[in-house]
């Protein structure tokens, strides 16, 4: 394998080799990392108070949807750039690069002003009141008015993680939550001379962190890329490449938008059950994140696999790649419910005394087998089809599931049949399930293989092969 020094002064190889297990397990020590300052925010604020937890908790459904619409450039920039890598076309990808960062630092500035201005009245809309209301207003005010600077992240991250890059990621990550964990520490209880903030310091400490990992992602980006992207990117926006980007983007945020959407009419479901329940569905998703942790990073393993695969038109062996990733992703999730499970009241005991929250709690995780494995399959085969670019199909199909089905269905589970939190569990399970059964007819169709993004200069002679496993 031969090596070359680009512009940017590092060696770097010039065909780096695309082994699933090697790029996966950085993104999955990512995303644990990322899931568990999540955690920590939730254990550090139970200090406080249950209603902090919920209006952390409230204040984060909406403040995700945000973060969902900054990757309608994000994703559909990763998944461009990984095809035109596949087929050996550098400088379009660090084009598409620069009109990504760009155009996200845009959406970013103006989601960051709507937080600001209308960030009460959407709390208010989801029906959170008291002191609820206080602590989640206090919370969406500083980490969304900065929701920028996660703008940026997505956008640098994407891209570096395309190239090949996850384990670089993965370290920025780790220091990012310790920054985080100590700034918490400080300004949640007032350690070392500072005011104990309380949800304030928490926010405060989630900013800092990401500015922090903000630059740090800059400095990367220009580290590892092997063609750099030059100032002229960032300004010279290209029409045809940011239709490439919208092409992916737009369908893939609608339906992780629609799917967010559910759950945050979910949440205004749980409203209307108490403060406990609000409390318990926090504290249980916050359990449940752990279970799908490595199916997300098998999705987006595999999402780059197959990105770079198709791009190099080797189709026959992305078709095989998504159907083995799928198969251990299942495998792994079985294991991990099955522990989860048998530990589910110790692990609400981390979280909470009350004991009608820890008896509500046990109770829906005891549903999460059935609800994780149907997510488990929906998050490998739809991250698969996005990278192939068949990115509306999953859309249309959550439109009919997500918001035809399971919200209706919540409604008579929770409401008219009584069933409280255990509706709402059983309301998602039968969305993922539906929607799992459906992306692999889909994917065994293969009906994704018409909507490659990159034009070929010779359309008779295939790309050379990318080992994907």
């Amino acid at each position: 394998m031969t090596t070359r020094i680009p512009k940017n002064g590092s060696v770097l190889s010039e065909a780096k080799e695309l082994n699933l297990f090697r790029l996966t397990w950085p993104i999955f020590l990512e995303l644990f990392l990322f899931m568990l300052m999540g955690s920590v925010d939730t254990f550090m604020l139970s200090s406080v108070s249950d209603n902090a937890v919920s209006g952390v908790g409230a204040s984060n459904q909406i403040i995700s949807i945000a973060i969902l619409v900054l990757e309608v450039i994000g994703n559909g920039a990763a998944i461009v750039v990984a095809q035109y890598i596949g087929s050996k076309k550098l400088v379009e990808a660090a084009q598409v690069t620069g009109t990504a960062i760009t155009l996200n630092l845009m959406v970013g500035l103006l989601l960051s002003v709507i937080f600001l201005v209308f960030g009460t009245h959407m709390l208010q809309w989801l029906n959170v009141q008291g002191d609820i209301l206080a602590y989640a207003d206090s919370y969406i005010s500083i980490v969304g008015g900065a929701i920028f600077l996660q703008a940026l992240i997505n956008a640098l991250a994407a891209t570096i993680r395309t190239h090949g890059f996850t384990r670089e990621t993965m370290y920025v990550s780790v220091l990012m939550n310790v920054i985080h964990v100590l700034g918490n520490y400080v300004l949640i209880f007032g350690h070392w001379g500072m005011p104990a903030l309380g949800v304030e310091g928490a926010a405060i400490s989630t900013v800092g962190s990401r500015f922090i990992c903000l630059l740090i992602f800059f400095w990367l980006m220009y580290r590892v890329t092997e063609v750099r992207v030059e100032w002229k990117y960032y300004v010279q926006l290209s029409r045809k490449f940011i239709s490439k980007i919208l092409r992916i983007g737009v369908p893939s945020a609608l339906e992780s938008i629609m799917y967010q959407s559910c759950q945050l009419i979910f949440t205004l479901y749980v409203t209307y059950l108490g403060a406990e329940a609000m409390a318990t569905r926090q504290y249980a998703n916050n359990i449940s994140s752990y279970i799908y942790l490595f199916s997300m990073a098998v999705g987006m393993g595999t999402a780059i696999v197959v990105g770079r695969l198709v791009g190099a038109r080797q189709k026959d062996t992305a078709y095989k790649r998504v159907l083995s990733s799928v198969k251990w992703a299942l495998l792994v999730t079985i294991i991990i419910d099955a522990v989860v499970i048998f530990f589910r009241v110790p692990l609400l005991s981390l979280f909470t005394e009350n004991p009608e929250i820890i008896r509500l709690g046990a109770q829906v995780i005891l549903l999460s087998m059935l609800l994780e494995t149907g997510r488990t399959t929906n998050i490998v085969i739809i991250n698969s089809l996005r990278a192939a670019g068949d990115a509306k199909f999953p859309v249309f199909m959550g439109l009919i599931s997500m918001v035809c089905m399971s919200l209706p269905l919540g409604y008579l589970l929770v409401f008219k049949l009584e069933m409280g939190l255990a509706g709402v569990w059983l309301a998602i399970a039968a969305d993922e399930w539906t929607r799992a059964v459906i992306m692999y007819a889909r994917w065994r169709s293969r009906l994704w293989e018409k909507h490659a993004l990159v034009e070929h200069d010779t359309p008779d002679q295939p790309a050379a092969p990318i080992p994907a496993h």
